[in-house]
């Protein structure tokens, strides 16, 4: 089944009366990421293209009106020829050949192949312009040969063509979404290589605008801090992100017994454990990663390993930790973390992210251990700041799993969208969705040059 959500942020809405400017087709459509931006600019689809018969349902049941104006095309496969005189074709070609979680196959991957029905279909067509998404993967360095590939060979089939990483968060949206867009332009418009993607909008999005839930009111001012307090020797870690401002305490908390940070909760800090062990566990963190004991990213320590950073270390007190289900014995007699998957969470939690804070992480289609806490904090002291998360959020069960709806105001898509009821279908469909706003903006600039 379907559903409808209402919600209250202020995003493009598809479905208005707007004049008819230009045409376009939608590859690789999905749930129509894609149209509802391109609609919202004057835009009419004159054929869409998908597969998924899930995704096709959602898709039928959010522009049901208009689907007797137009045909579902297929498979892109199987596709000799596109309607005529198109003015931009769109599409979020399949990613998964290009990211870690498709084994970074690119060509060698049938999904990554689909590219050069995309490229086939574009010299038939011979569209004013072209706008395509992938993962940033496609940009690394392992793909960079068959992205410079690609643009050479739309170059030869007649068009002007650029790319750029765009994030979702620098259009409106709270979530850390970074994207590769590929936009071509044909030659025999004059002003084909004057195309410029467009700028960060500037707006300060946070994850309580998408929470009916939350009233942003009533949330704190973040305390200012030094690095010298945030971090225990005063040294910024190179590897924060932008969205981890180096004068305030983290907005986010992630369960990991293979990392440490003043936001980082371990499962000693959890289960109910000694002073004595909890030195032990930070021992085992701190050392795990060392040359001296493996070349792994992390290694387990034997009894001898641990005896020599731990005075009078008893092997009766490792066993206590075994007992408590921290600590495990590997079959040559080495320890380490039960919980040894960085991004599996610890009791069913990796992340619970404060509403204050300015994004989520990416929505992938596989899902992730991520929920919202409903209560804010404030602290001037790291110690303190966990401590009263622990006490005020964690063992009070003031957090949430993010919901359907919550993804669909993530990818910016409209109050009255139709997603799927099982959460599942509806995860996936979002997580492989394109972000609205990005695709908003992108085709504005992409109109001024060919209309």
């Amino acid at each position: 089944m379907l559903s409808s959500q209402p919600r209250q942020i202020r995003l493009p809405i598809h479905r208005l009366l707007v004049e008819q400017k230009f045409t376009f087709v939608d590859l690789f459509a999905g749930i129509g990421g894609f149209r509802i931006a391109l609609e919202k600019l004057g835009g009419k689809c004159v054929g869409f293209s998908e597969i998924d018969r899930k995704a096709i349902e959602t898709y039928q049941a959010n522009f049901s009106s208009y689907l007797d104006r137009e045909q579902n095309l297929g498979n892109i496969e199987l596709l000799e020829i596109l309607p005529n005189n198109i003015d931009i074709l769109t599409g979020g070609v399949p990613c998964q050949s290009w990211s870690v979680a498709g084994k970074l196959k690119g060509f060698n991957d049938p999904r990554g192949r689909l590219w050069f029905d995309t490229l086939r279909l574009t010299q038939k067509s011979q569209p004013k312009a072209f706008i395509f998404e992938n993962v940033r993967g496609m940009a690394n360095p392992k793909h960079r040969s068959s992205l410079e590939f690609l643009l050479k060979e739309f170059e030869q089939v007649g068009y002007c063509v650029k790319w750029k990483i765009l994030n979702a968060y620098d259009y409106g949206i709270p979530q850390n979404r970074e994207r590769l867009f590929l936009v071509g332009i044909r030659k025999d418009i004059k002003s084909c290589q004057e195309y410029r993607f467009p700028e960060p909008l500037n707006l300060t999005p946070k994850l309580y605008d998408i929470l009916d839930e939350i009233d942003g009111r009533l949330i704190p001012k973040k305390n200012k801090l030094t690095p010298e307090i945030i971090f225990s020797n005063g040294t910024i870690p190179p590897s924060r992100t932008r969205f981890q401002k180096n004068d305030e305490l983290n907005d986010f908390f992630i369960f990991s017994d293979l990392r440490n940070g003043h936001t980082t909760i371990h499962s000693w800090d959890i289960l109910r454990t000694s002073d004595r062990q909890k030195e032990i566990c930070l021992t085992l963190l701190k050392y795990r990663r060392h040359k001296r004991y493996g070349e792994k990213d992390g290694n387990p320590l034997s009894y001898e390993d641990l005896k020599e950073h731990i005075v009078n270390l008893k092997r009766n007190e490792l066993s206590r930790l075994v007992n408590k289900g921290i600590f495990r014995l590997t079959p040559d007699q080495k320890y380490e973390f039960v919980n040894s998957k960085n991004m599996s969470g610890i009791f069913g939690v990796y992340r619970i992210i404060l509403p204050s804070s300015d994004v989520v992480p990416t929505i992938t289609a596989t899902g992730t251990k991520n929920f919202y806490a409903t209560k804010s904090l404030t602290s001037n002291d790291p110690e303190d700041y966990k401590k009263k998360f622990l006490k005020e959020i964690y063992r009070k069960k003031r957090y949430r799993p993010f919901e359907a709806k919550h993804f669909c105001r993530l990818q910016g898509f409209p109050d009255n969208f139709i997603f799927p009821d099982n959460f599942k279908v509806a995860e996936k469909q979002f997580g492989n969705a394109v972000p609205v706003p990005v695709v908003y903006h992108v085709s504005k600039e992409v109109l001024k040059l060919i209309l």
